[in-house]
């Protein structure tokens, strides 16, 4: 192969870096960390999170914790070393679409301090915007759709946060949510009210 010209300047042999991604979307990506007791209102918030968001022209994904343990995780337990793992692997793929940009939401029990500051080492820690969506056990179990709370009480499920095993408060989280007699929609409206200073952008496009 012949010597490559000097005027010739090959820019293909590296990756568009994030702040090029969040140009190209307008927007500064973050990953929003929801924690919380099963039940307490996690993936419902997310969803109206990402309508919202989505009305408002920013580019989300969620990552909820059903997903993931159907799909990626769907080798690991319940066990403290089968959580940890789990809450790691999520946390690298959230960063994975943080460096595209993306805004993304995650919505885990994520149940031991340890574990949330695992998540925020690697997403880094001024990109992890933690959400403390707090209800109480008999919140949670009063919406209890699938029946959870019922068959950990039975004994039926072992190491379920809450009844057989604990659940952390978190120690700072950056904003919490208590969910006792509010509606979804200002639930989802403190969240939005909170994030929306930290994922706008000023940007302009090139022209073309």
């Amino acid at each position: 192969m012949g010597k490559m010209p000097e005027n010739i300047h090959p820019i293909f042999d590296t990756f568009l870096n994030r702040d090029s991604k969040e140009k190209l979307l307008e927007q500064t990506a973050k990953v929003i960390w929801l924690t919380g007791l099963s039940g307490s209102g996690k993936s419902s918030i997310a969803k109206g999170l990402e309508r919202e968001l989505y009305e408002r022209g920013f580019l989300t994904i969620v990552l909820d914790g059903d997903k993931v343990r159907g799909g990626i995780n769907d080798n690991l337990g319940f066990s403290d070393p089968d959580r940890k793992e789990n809450i790691r692997r999520v946390a690298e793929v959230a960063k994975l679409f943080l460096n595209c940009g993306v805004i993304t939401i995650c919505c885990f029990v994520s149940p031991t301090n340890e574990i949330r500051e695992q998540a925020k080492d690697i997403v880094g820690k001024d990109d992890f915007i933690e959400v403390f969506v707090n209800a109480t056990i008999e919140e949670c179990e009063q919406r209890d759709v699938k029946g959870l709370y019922a068959k950990a009480r039975r004994g039926e499920i072992t190491d379920f946060t809450g009844i057989n095993s604990p659940y952390e408060i978190p120690q700072h989280p950056d904003i919490e949510v208590k969910t006792k007699n509010k509606s979804l929609e200002q639930s989802v409206g403190e969240v939005l009210t909170f994030i929306l200073p930290h994922i706008k952008g000023t940007f302009e496009r090139d022209e073309i």
